[in-house]
């Protein structure tokens, strides 16, 4: 391994094409926290090339970008010499990318002799080039390929479907900056000197640190030690560029495995950031975690996810072409959790479960059952072992119970699944989730539950997202299958309380200090607690229960709640509580409605009949 350092002028001016290899990431800088700052620093360059072309005593120091990794490549054919570049083509494509900017610049405002050096940086000659795209100098991967292949060409006007691409956001961020700069419209022998003194600043007063590695150098050791630690790149990335250097050595044909198993991970969808608690992550590297846990049957922490996959790529010693497809196979059952029909059991256990309760530890095993076929896993079972998973995760949450230890009871689970094998899932399911009664995997009784609902604060003790959760499901079950509308709208409905939370103003105060105490814990349990759009939730606020008289010096009378409710919700919730409650709403009722809804909710997540049995 050779380390230089090397001008732009150096590193571009003869022919040569710095290819990115299709497995290394696409292009990902950004304005604020590359572009800005490599174009401040290139402009105070460029400034004091101009001050020393006045003053000869002053000096201009060189401006360092970094450091880049290349790798010979042997061709059979050709005349201009390729590199692939190992790491650092972020850096090597947005240089490219600024010089081509000033090039257009200089081709426009400038010097015929400004415009064809900075040229000669950023083209080959085009008679060495046995096809079109030979003629740049460096070659971007596959992703960025025809943005790239459009900003480069002065004379093409930029297609619209491209605009948005970070390759054209960057070539346009810095042809505006430059102009600015330059100031074409002002004077013009000055704007001529900015251009010849940028021109200069470019070709010969940056540097950059050029790795050549040597016959023997390990690529794949060299690009994870300059990139594993402290580094923006998504564990998928590392894992990438591994599978790809595996591949390589095992004489695959990349560019077909890239465009069979792995060309959609490199898209916006799968680099995404996705929320899973307080903190965000890439939808690509959760997947990534999902599925080596899947694999390896034990918990993998966010930030050793590449560690451990290279590790078992390496000690298994898998075809790479094998484990593109298994990941490839798995990705899209992964990436259609999002577009399951939302009425559908696998969709709503991965709406209530996986986005609204965000119990991302059942992930992997989501993807395990979800994985299969139905040949090979029947649908009853895959619908048996669903449904035993959100009732012991939604029974334990209405309870209250821990939640500590649900990584460990997930990974002996997959175990289990693993032994018994798809075809039993919903029965392997079962019995596990029902085997103990120790507190951490208990799972709670009929009686626990309604129990717990008839006294459970639960507008302060869930969150929003969850009672509502709750809520629609017992509107579910009591529309029923006769209902025009079998499901209630999901995630837009708020929550209201039926007897309001500022009950002193309009409602009758029990007699002694115990019974308002013991009505402002009521007030927050199940019983007491709807559901209404987010336009009649502000209309209810702190009405009384039935309508009052007119206040003085109006006419019309002030609509009770239950008023209300009756004309405009269509909900079955609201429509029992009007009929059932016509004169008063009172503490006995919220009482009865929590103990109503509970049985509801058990009825909507039922323990298998072998763990009641046992209890009986």
């Amino acid at each position: 391994m050779k380390a230089d350092t090397r001008t732009p002028t150096e590193i571009f001016s003869a022919p040569i094409r710095y290819v990115i290899p299709l497995f290394q990431r696409p292009y990902v800088w950004n304005r604020e926290d590359q572009w800005g700052p490599l174009w401040e620093d290139v402009r105070k360059v460029a400034e004091q090339v101009l001050e020393a072309a006045d003053d000869f005593e002053v000096s201009t120091p060189p401006h360092f970008l970094g450091a880049i990794v290349l790798e010979q490549q042997w061709i059979k054919s050709g005349v201009i010499p390729i590199r692939n570049v190992i790491d650092g083509q972020q850096r090597l494509t947005t240089l490219q990318i600024l010089l081509d900017a000033a090039q257009l610049i200089a081709e426009r405002h400038g010097e015929d002799i400004d415009s064809s050096a900075l040229e000669s940086l950023v083209l080959n000659d085009r008679r060495l080039a046995k096809d079109p795209d030979e003629v740049f100098k460096v070659w971007p991967t596959d992703r960025d390929q025809e943005a790239f292949r459009a900003v480069m060409n002065n004379s093409r006007e930029l297609p619209e479907d491209l605009i948005s691409s970070g390759i054209a956001k960057a070539h346009a961020f810095f042809v505006i900056e430059i102009v600015q700069w330059v100031e074409p419209e002002g004077d013009s022998d000055k704007s001529q000197q900015k251009i010849a003194a940028l021109t200069r600043a470019l070709r010969d007063h940056l540097r950059v640190v050029v790795i050549d590695l040597e016959p023997g150098d390990n690529a794949q050791v060299i690009f994870e030690t300059l990139n594993h630690r402290g580094t923006p790149l998504l564990a998928a990335d590392l894992i990438k560029n591994l599978v790809f250097q595996v591949a390589a050595q095992q004489k695959g044909d990349l560019k077909r495995l890239y465009d069979q198993y792995w060309k959609p991970f490199d898209s916006n969808y799968w680099r995404r950031d996705i929320r899973q608690g307080r903190l965000k992550r890439p939808y690509v590297d959760i997947f990534m975690n999902y599925w080596l846990t899947m694999k390896l049957l034990r918990d993998i922490p966010a930030d050793r996810v590449f560690t451990e996959f290279r590790d078992y790529i390496r000690i298994g010693k898998y075809p790479a072409w094998e484990v593109m497809r298994d990941i490839a196979e798995d990705a899209r059952v992964y990436a259609e959790l999002e577009h399951l029909p939302w009425d559908s059991p696998e969709g709503t256990f991965y709406y209530r479960v996986i986005k609204v309760m965000e119990a991302s530890v059942v992930g992997p095993f989501l993807l395990w059952i979800l994985r299969w076929t139905d040949q090979q896993m029947p649908t009853e079972q895959r619908r048996r072992a669903l449904a035993a998973m959100e009732s012991w995760l939604v029974r334990r949450m209405l309870c209250k119970l821990t939640t500590k230890n649900y990584n460990r009871i997930v990974l002996d689970l997959l175990r289990e699944l693993n032994r018994g094998g798809p075809q039993l899932a919903g029965e392997i399911t079962e019995a596990y989730l029902a085997k103990s009664d120790a507190t951490a995997v208990y799972w709670p009784s009929d009686e626990q539950v309604i129990n717990f609902l008839q006294t459970v604060k639960a507008y302060t003790d869930l969150t929003r997202g969850r009672l509502r959760m709750v809520l629609e499901a017992i509107e579910d079950k009591t529309r029923d299958k006769y209902a025009e509308h079998v499901h209630c709208p999901r995630g837009v409905l708020t929550i209201e309380h039926v007897m309001p939370q500022a009950w002193h103003d309009h409602w009758e105060a029990p007699p002694d200090l115990a019974g308002r105490q013991r009505r402002d814990l009521l007030v927050q349990t199940l019983g007491n607690l709807t559901l209404v759009n987010e336009y009649l939730n502000p209309k209810l606020s702190n009405r009384p229960w039935t309508d009052a008289e007119a206040l003085a010096g109006e006419v019309d009378p002030v609509f009770g709640k239950r008023t209300l409710l009756n004309k405009y919700s269509v909900l079955k919730l609201n429509s029992e509580i009007v009929a059932e409650h016509i004169n008063s709403w009172t503490d006995e009722a919220i009482v009865a409605r929590s103990i109503s809804l509970a049985r509801r909710a058990i009825a909507i997540w039922p323990r298998p009949p072998q763990v009641a049995s046992r209890e009986t």
